[in-house]
């Protein structure tokens, strides 16, 4: 005949297992560690220790890297020059993406025309680069079939300048934005827009008045991520641009001091104000994307 101090273990097993299921905390939650994990080993881990590493100089106090850096102009300079770069890019990109995705939506062969447009994800940096070098060249296509019509009588420099990483960041940056803004513009319910047009509205008071203000929280972070894609641009800056003078971007001097001077306390440093840029805009676009309707219209179809 059993106990009640037999089944107070039984008891107490079951007791428990009911509470961190009334927290959420059962078998397929658990499944999220190997995904928390990898966060930490790849990505909390790396951040803090790069961190912790950039107030460990080779001379000087703990705040030695960043006062060098905020002291030489070779090195502060590269913030206005990725900006410069950056900047412009996600915005043309953003400008393109909005019209396309418009009319794509509308198409019937709209899978189709989609690969087409993001096939340049396919081949990355190095590869699109290494195309413009021959493509934009002096003896390139671009500029023989310029002087074959006779719109040019000498080439265009197009590379090693601003220029040839411009448009290799248009290049590879556009399908990233277009699939972001296509997603958000296809999310949209119709019913709106038909509604409006029912009223007598013309397509640009539908545009402004309908579909901007619904699309315009959605390309804040169409905007953030394409930005941040921009930013971090190394590649194209130093095959295509100009490394030691205006595209010496950020990502080139963080570069340099880790692998020419060896100093990767520096170079953790340069990699830590690169990271604070970027957040300091992405929250100040999140914070200003809070002044724009946010309502049930915006999230989906119906």
């Amino acid at each position: 005949m059993s106990t009640a101090s037999d089944a107070n273990p039984v008891n107490e097993r079951i007791t428990v297992r009911m509470r961190l299921r009334a927290n959420g905390w059962d078998g397929v939650t658990l499944l999220i560690l190997p995904a928390v994990a990898l966060m930490l080993g790849l990505f909390i881990y790396p951040f803090l220790y790069g961190f912790w590493l950039s107030f460990q100089p080779k001379v000087g106090s703990h705040f030695a890297n960043y006062a060098r850096f905020f002291s030489d102009p070779f090195l502060y300079e590269t913030i206005a020059k990725t900006l410069w770069i950056a900047v412009p890019v996600t915005l043309l990109n953003l400008l393109f993406a909005i019209p396309v995705a418009f009319r794509v939506r509308l198409m019937q062969n709209q899978r189709w025309l989609t690969t087409l447009l993001v096939l340049p994800i396919t081949l990355g940096t190095v590869l699109v680069a290494e195309g413009l070098l021959n493509y934009l060249g002096p003896q390139g296509w671009l500029n023989r079939t310029l002087m074959l019509f006779g719109l040019i009588s000498t080439p265009v420099k197009l590379l090693h300048n601003y220029w040839g990483v411009f448009l290799s960041l248009v290049i590879t940056g556009f399908p990233f934005t277009f699939l972001l803004t296509l997603s958000y513009v296809t999310g949209i319910d119709p019913a709106l827009e038909q509604a409006a047009a029912t009223l007598g509205a013309r397509a640009a008071s539908r545009f402004r008045h309908i579909f901007l203000p619904l699309l315009v929280p959605g390309l804040a972070i169409t905007f953030c991520l394409s930005f941040v894609q921009a930013f971090s641009v190394f590649p194209s800056a130093v095959l295509l641009g100009a490394p030691a003078g205006s595209t010496r971007v950020i990502s080139i001097a963080a570069y340099q001091a880790a692998f020419e001077e060896y100093d990767y306390s520096l170079a953790s440093a340069i990699a830590m104000i690169m990271g604070f840029i970027q957040l300091a805009i992405v929250g100040g676009v999140l914070a200003l994307r809070g002044l724009f309707y946010r309502g049930p219209a915006g999230g989906g179809k119906g």
